[in-house]
């Protein structure tokens, strides 16, 4: 398909308050270790006072700076968080407050593909980019996981995390090749349930007053990883079946930080080397949507990736979807 798009700028906000595994094991009574070993996290960033858009805005703010324009270059504004503030309004309006830009009439709206929203929303806008209405878009995701966790729930206690990034996306000179080579999501509705907060909607409308059973996110790690093992590999032979390229053979590869056990699982159905699979899921946990962009952020920051690098990115999601992309950095 060969979608021209680059990737101009990119920053982060992560809550200050770090939270060390031990502590949580401490804390819920957890079996020393429990956390590293299963869940595969050592530690992550937990909010304070700050909201899913307070952080989004800061991230956003960062993006900018790194790209060297101006909020008013913008020409659309895309949330694409699986968390939010409030069911009503969308997170990209409540951003665009949280920037202060009061005055401005930016268009935004959301894209909520829970864990793959990243994914979803770049896949969206490549087709969107046109020189014309649309010369710079953003594409935000921030989570705040930390206030809807079962204090019973060893797995979703000690997984997640909460942070905010932002990218910001553009044509690429006449000179220049990035692009999306392939994009591609599939959604298997038998595990529409396996990953779920109930309360906020119109089933459960408030959670005032009510249980963990309602408000908290629910997981059900094992019936994933079920329908993750019999069917990642096919939807993975299928995507690069009609590309001229193998899996192996790409610069870096960026899954969703789902657990230690997906990762590993991952890495081993498609036979990956270790240095080809870039991992952050120790220091920041599974972080929903943001998880993906934050180690594309990492590795671009980090060096791992140059221009033209072939990079993959791929993962799962509530509902339950695989997706990926194709770029070329």
């Amino acid at each position: 398909m060969m979608k021209k798009i680059k990737i101009i700028g990119s920053g982060t906000y992560l809550p200050d308050n770090i939270i060390e595994s031990e502590n949580l094991e401490k804390k819920f009574n957890i079996p020393k270790g429990w956390s590293e070993k299963y869940s595969g996290v050592k530690q992550r960033h937990y909010i304070t006072s700050e909201t899913g858009a307070y952080m989004g805005a800061r991230a956003l703010e960062s993006a900018l700076k790194y790209a060297g324009i101006d909020y008013n270059e913008l020409d659309l504004i895309i949330s694409a968080s699986g968390s939010f503030d409030h069911p009503i309004p969308h997170n990209s309006c409540l951003i665009q407050n949280e920037m202060g830009k009061f005055d401005d009439t930016i268009p935004s709206f959301d894209i909520d593909s829970t864990c793959l929203g990243f994914i979803t929303s770049f896949d969206t806008i490549s087709y969107m980019l046109d020189g014309d209405r649309y010369k710079k878009i953003a594409i935000v995701c921030s989570e705040v996981v930390s206030k809807n966790l079962d204090p019973n729930d060893w797995e979703t206690q000690t997984l997640f995390g909460d942070g905010a990034v932002a990218f910001i996306f553009g044509l690429p000179k006449n000179n220049e090749t990035s692009c999306v080579i392939a994009a591609d999501t599939k959604t298997y509705p038998l595990g529409s349930k396996f990953a779920i907060v109930n309360s906020g909607g119109s089933t459960f409308p408030s959670a005032l007053n009510q249980s963990s059973e309602y408000y908290a996110f629910k997981m059900d790690g094992k019936k994933l990883i079920k329908l993750a093992i019999e069917h990642l590999k096919a939807f993975g032979t299928a995507f690069f079946d009609k590309l001229p390229i193998k899996i192996q053979e790409l610069d870096l590869i960026i899954p969703h930080q789902a657990s230690r056990v997906a990762l590993n699982f991952f890495k081993k159905t498609f036979d990956l080397r270790d240095d080809k699979v870039f991992i952050n899921l120790e220091s920041r946990g599974n972080m929903l949507s943001a998880s993906i962009p934050l180690a594309l952020h990492e590795a671009i920051t980090n060096k791992k990736i140059k221009r033209g690098d072939k990079i993959l990115l791929i993962g799962t999601g509530a509902g339950f979807s695989i997706g990926a992309l194709l770029l070329e950095y």
